[in-house]
């Protein structure tokens, strides 16, 4: 057996003792005492969003399937994976300190006390009176759980086709803990730095759909394009069914993503239930007759990018702006999205799937049009935008905005480099010809017998 050979056998056997030795301590730590919370539970709020941390896991499955159909057939399997460990690890990692980095103690605005909720110690059945009034704070830990999971996921569709899968491990550790806790914890600790600041996201727009689109361009930057898109090879989906399947579970989904964002069974979860369907259908409609226009065909492709997009853009507003609101911001989103897939067709970036110019720029629209159409009449919890006579929202949103794009594209490309520098982030181009299901997991959709390849 080959040194290499022995290192690849040895490096999984460390990673479960790691693992066991880590549960046991976790085992082992008496909980604290009892949170002291004095909010009242409520049992119409905690039915809902169980049900509602249930309909946002469905949402990766469902991104696994919408970026599965969209790559090439010898890269389904790996491209679907992708996702999926997304729930292992941040699941694991949520646990052990992602939650209290996100919603701890505040530590200056930016990062929560990782001493606050370790292990979930504390994180029980009662009411937190700050972040989970009227539901357990442990169902408010799952429900974010939930957000946090499907992030890094989001940012796989960048680099679809070429990464190295141990690699891409470490990254959704690594991602999780230094972009995506503190830009959590910022925007929705009741003492983070953004919430303070006036900024509104409902349900993610800065702290998900932003951060992964930065991130996914970032990850296009530092892999580099892939071997056939610098030949000009025409990219072919494999599996058109797949991506409308995982569309209709994304937006089934959604609606606990959004809905559920409002911590209750109330009229803010209906209206951002309702804000949240329009937007999509709108969204729908305004990609393909804007691809009309441009001289092309209504294609099934283009409708379920189209209705992810309207998705994507309402998330910030969901539960402050008006239904009327959410056709603009929808249609809106859908042209400003399709212009920028087709300028990034024409650059030399390699953002396989889209990432940035449909979730990034989404979510960035989407913040924007926030600090425009917010409404106080839809929700006394937020505030007025530009168009109800309040131009500092839109102006507290811009500047956030520019804060938020700097902090995480330079975070998350540092993360690439160090990774890329301690073992590499792409695969070898004998690896990405033969193609990542194989050479990754020697295993495949395609009629070949699995192989294990180096």
């Amino acid at each position: 057996m080959t040194i290499d050979a022995q290192a690849n056998k040895t490096k999984p056997l460390l990673a479960m003792i790691a693992f066991g030795a880590l549960a046991l301590w976790a085992a082992w730590t008496p909980p604290a005492g009892p949170s002291g919370a004095t909010a009242q539970l409520n049992a119409g709020d905690t039915a809902w969003m169980l049900t509602a941390s249930a309909l946002v896991l469905l949402m990766t499955p469902g991104l696994s399937f919408f970026y599965g159909g969209m790559v090439r057939g010898k890269n389904v399997l790996s491209t679907m994976l992708q996702s999926y460990i997304a729930m292992g690890v941040v699941s694991v990692l949520w646990v052990v300190v992602g939650f209290s980095l996100a919603f701890g103690d505040s530590i200056g605005g930016v990062i929560g006390n990782p001493l606050t909720f370790l292990m979930m110690r504390g994180v029980d059945g009662d009411p937190h009176p700050a972040l989970s009034p009227t539901v357990p704070l442990a169902l408010f830990a799952i429900f974010q759980m939930k957000f946090a999971i499907i992030t890094p996921a989001l940012i796989t569709g960048s680099f679809a086709e070429r990464v190295r899968f141990s690699t891409y491990v470490w990254f959704i550790g690594l991602f999780t803990i230094f972009i995506y806790c503190p830009l959590a914890h910022m925007t929705w600790h009741p003492d983070g730095l953004l919430h303070k600041y006036g900024v509104l996201d409902f349900a993610g727009g800065t702290v998900v759909h932003m951060s992964a689109g930065l991130a996914a361009l970032a990850g296009a930057l530092v892999l580099g394009p892939r071997h056939d898109h610098r030949q000009g090879e025409q990219h072919r989906p494999a599996h058109i069914p797949f991506v409308m399947l995982g569309t209709g579970m994304l937006w089934f989904g959604w609606f606990g993503f959004n809905a559920g964002s409002a911590l209750g069974a109330n009229t803010v979860a209906v209206h951002a239930f309702m804000t949240t369907n329009t937007a999509s259908a709108s969204a729908m409609i305004a990609w393909l007759l804007f691809d009309g226009l441009r001289g092309g065909k209504a294609t099934a492709m283009g409708a379920c990018i189209g209705a992810v997009v309207g998705l994507v853009a309402i998330t910030p507003a969901a539960g402050y702006v008006s239904t009327g609101s959410s056709i603009f911001i929808g249609a809106f989103s859908a042209v400003i999205s399709n212009l920028a897939v087709h300028w990034k067709s024409r650059t030399e970036v390699d953002d396989t799937l889209d990432v940035f110019p449909c979730h990034g720029v989404g979510g960035i629209v989407g913040m924007i049009l926030t600090g425009v159409m917010a409404d106080k009449t839809v929700n006394a919890g937020g505030d007025n935008g530009l168009l109800h006579g309040n131009p500092t929202l839109l102006v507290h949103h811009l500047v956030a905005l520019v804060a938020v794009a700097a902090g995480v594209l330079a975070g998350s490309w540092l993360i690439f480099k160090v990774l890329d520098k301690l073992t590499p982030m792409r695969v070898t181009p004998e690896q990405e010809t033969v193609g990542l299901d194989l050479s990754q997991h020697g295993e495949s959709i395609l009629d070949a017998d699995p192989v294990q390849t180096a």
